[in-house]
Parts: structure tokens; sequence; C-alpha cells
């Protein structure tokens, strides 16, 4: 979050507060995305339990805005891709964005559980934490759309099938990876190095030509 134009008092809290998540996800990395504890965050930033409640009420306020974090980051990485590649074809640009969201994934394991697995009992992003992920939901499907819309896919790619099936194939090679091989990387690990074929099994289900006679 930009500080330009706040005041002293609004930029230290808000110091405060980036300093309180970027403590969250080290010891989260450590001892389990649900095993956070604000007794530990407090003591490792010097302060009181109390004090820690000023910027967040309770655990799962501090887990809402991790989620709504990671969830601009993944984004970013995502749209970044997309807007600094040098092709025009659709299909090539889809495994560039997809490329992008798994390295992203990959090199950042304790947002992904988050974001994507259901690691904290009765945890539910609120709207607004929850709304960066809509918003490249939404860019997938524009692309999709897109690509549908020049003849190289159906149109039901973009549906909410489509988008069901293009993600749920995503998860399935993360969850592999990261269950299997944690600590290899995109290049080396056996399940997601599968992205470009996995890519072409949607495209090909999609195909303009499938199903016609």
């Amino acid at each position: 979050m930009s500080t330009v134009g706040l005041d002293r008092r609004t930029r230290r809290r808000q110091a405060t507060i980036t300093e309180i998540l970027d403590v969250a996800i080290e010891l989260m990395e450590t001892e389990g995305v649900a095993a956070l504890s604000l007794s530990a965050v407090a003591r490792q930033l010097g302060m009181q339990p109390p004090s820690l409640y000023q910027y967040f009420p309770s655990k799962i306020a501090i887990y809402d805005a991790l989620f709504q974090r990671g969830s601009e980051l993944q984004r970013d990485a995502y749209r970044t891709a997309l807007a600094t590649a040098t092709t025009d074809d659709l299909l090539e640009l889809n495994l560039i964005a997809a490329t992008a969201f798994c390295r992203w994934c990959l090199a950042n394991p304790v947002y992904t559980q988050l974001l994507f697995w259901r690691t904290i009992p009765g945890f539910e992003p609120s709207p607004e934490a929850y709304a960066p992920a809509r918003e490249t939901l939404q860019d997938l499907r524009e692309h999709l759309r897109t690509t549908a819309e020049a003849g190289r896919l159906r149109p039901e790619a973009a549906s909410d099938e489509g988008i069901a099936l293009y993600t749920s194939l995503m998860a399935g090679l993360l969850s592999q990876q990261v269950a299997n091989e944690p600590d290899a990387s995109f290049e080396d690990g056996r399940f997601i190095r599968m992205l470009p074929t996995v890519l072409e099994m949607f495209y090909q289900h999609y195909a303009p030509t499938r199903g016609k006679k």
C-alpha cells in the first residue's frame, strides 16, 4: 500500500501493519500456516500482545490481510507477465501467464496454501480480501474469451465450466508438485513442468473443430 500523501501517524501505523504481516509470514513458513500465534508475532516484534490488537483484533484478521496481500501479488504477477510478453499469439500468451502464475505460487508456498487450500479451520476471506482473486479470474476469462473470438478456442472455454476446468488443472499440478517435491524448481519439478501438456489438453477439449461433423 502506498503511503504517499499520508500524515506521519498514518504512515507509522501502516509501516507497523506491514511489519506485522511480514513477521506473520516468516512464522508461518517455519511453524505452519495454521499454527500462527499472535503471542509469537508480538514477541518477535518486541511488543505486548494487547498492543497487537490495536492493529489486528484477531488472528483471523491477520489471515484476511495476508489473503488480500497474496491475492494482489499473484494478480500483479499474472498481469505483468501478459503486459511484458513479446508475442501476439494468444495461446502462447496464455502459457506465459500461466507459467508466471505457477512460478509465483511455487516461490510463495505460504501464500499459496492460504489462497488455494483450506488450511485454516473456519477461515473465509472477506469480500475485500477476495476481490483481487476475482480480478485475476476475470482477467483469465477475458483472455480466454479473446482467444475464442480469434477462432483459437470454442466460446465455452470462457464459460463458468471452462474456468472451473482451467483452474482445476492448475490447482492439480500445483498440489502434486508441492506435495511431492516442495523444494524443486519450476524447471526441475516433474509435475509442474507438465504445464504445457496440461494446457494443450485444455485447448484440445475446447478446440474449434471438436464435435463438428
